[in-house]
């Protein structure tokens, strides 16, 4: 049970912060408005980093259901704890979006491009092509994946916390050489949690949440991890 409280509360903070940098730096009449992305970039590394320290121990800090996918068909995890990962996952980042919302809703309403306000909780590609998108979503969440499976071989690491720190690592690495693709979704629940969240949430001159896209962020992670971990593990380490 805790290991499912883990994913959730987890992928919670993980939304409340990621999401949180992209409000402050992109909406009218927030104090950080024009910070940019490294800022960005910075603070969504760091948001997967805080709470894989909380609960790393306690499940593996997966926050990403292509991840646990992925360590359940290389047999880390047990399949019957896919389920529950997943379910916890998306929760978590469909609230986490809510809270967002819910502190930045001056700046939302001061906000007038409904495009900005949905940046604000999921991803989107700067030149949309459906496979080409897919195939860069995939590309990143390889590099993700197949690095996180790397940080086994580095002696000691997981004794002192420092997989947590060089996962924080990872995401800015991607983050600021794939970024400006499409988002660096690189997680299912990232996207899709907070994108249900604009759909539903009473956002001021919202607009459409796009979700003709969201084929990009589920198809591309899922596909890049399940590659990453099938590659890895028929290496000859």
């Amino acid at each position: 049970m805790m290991a499912y409280i883990a994913e959730f509360i987890g992928t919670f903070m993980l939304i409340l912060l990621g999401d949180s940098v992209v409000a402050n730096v992109s909406l009218n009449k927030s104090g950080m408005k024009g910070a940019g992305t490294v800022q960005i970039t910075l603070a969504w590394g760091l948001a997967v980093m805080v709470p894989a320290f909380i609960f790393g121990a306690a499940s593996g800090a997966h926050f990403n259901p292509a991840l646990t996918l992925a360590l359940a068909i290389d047999g880390s995890m047990s399949w019957s704890m896919v389920p529950g990962y997943v379910i916890a996952q998306f929760v978590g980042a469909f609230l986490g979006a809510c809270v967002v919302y819910m502190m930045f809703k001056d700046q939302f309403d001061a906000t007038e491009e409904a495009g900005t306000k949905l940046g604000v909780f999921c991803t989107g590609a700067s030149v949309q092509n459906i496979p080409r998108n897919i195939f860069c979503e995939a590309v990143a969440t390889f590099v993700l994946v197949f690095a996180i499976k790397g940080l086994g071989n580095v002696a000691g690491a997981a004794d002192i916390g420092l997989t947590n720190i060089l996962v924080f690592g990872i995401i800015v690495s991607i983050g600021m050489s794939m970024g400006g693709l499409t988002g660096y979704a690189i997680n299912p629940a990232r996207d899709l949690g907070p994108r249900f969240a604009h759909s539903v949430l009473p956002i001021k001159g919202k607009g459409d949440s796009n979700w003709g896209y969201a084929v990009v962020p589920l198809v591309g992670p899922i596909i890049g991890a399940i590659v990453a971990v099938l590659l890895y593990g028929v290496l000859p380490w």
